[in-house]
């Protein structure tokens, strides 16, 4: 059994068989479409967002694996939006206000990613993204809400998935 494995960089649920996939996969003699299609299963959640996948293809039955790698905190702020960039002066700018629970959404799916070792921390810590980014939360600043976070206002909401 050989497995090679290829990166590609593609736009969530927009893969094609064009390039950089179908150039890359085509000499290995396995389905091109299957792949794209399963690329695009995978990541339709991220619907035109840049996201990092890794193909891993068996050369001896073509069977493969796709794998969706980790979109940046800035990304999935961004898509949550529906913005291209954040704020040029974020302390006086603001670009955009998540909800507590899209604010919530991304902390979940950058879980894995952070340093956090709980919710509520990782959802502090994506605050700051946002902070930086010239993105309010609820209306309010990141200051304040991480003030919230920290006191137990939001508690109730950041239950931990079992």
């Amino acid at each position: 059994m050989v497995e090679k494995t290829f990166n590609f960089i593609v736009n969530g649920g927009e893969a094609t068989g064009g390039p950089p996939i179908g150039p890359a996969l085509g000499p290995i003699g396995v389905n091109i479409m299957t792949i794209v299609n399963k690329i695009n299963e995978e990541t339709a959640e991220y619907a035109g967002v840049p996201i990092p996948v890794e193909v891993t293809i068996d050369t001896d039955s073509k069977e493969f694996t796709v794998k969706v790698g980790m979109l940046s905190t800035f990304a999935l702020i961004t898509q949550s939006l529906g913005i291209s960039k954040g704020s040029q002066t974020p302390g006086s700018d603001f670009v955009g206000d998540l909800t507590f629970d899209q604010l919530v959404d991304i902390a979940r799916k950058k879980r894995l990613g952070l340093f956090a070792s709980t919710l509520k921390s990782a959802v502090k810590e994506i605050v700051g993204s946002c902070q930086s980014m010239g993105v309010t939360v609820e209306g309010q600043h990141g200051k304040a809400i991480q003030d919230q976070i920290a006191s137990g206002d939001f508690d109730s909401r950041l239950v931990e998935a079992s």
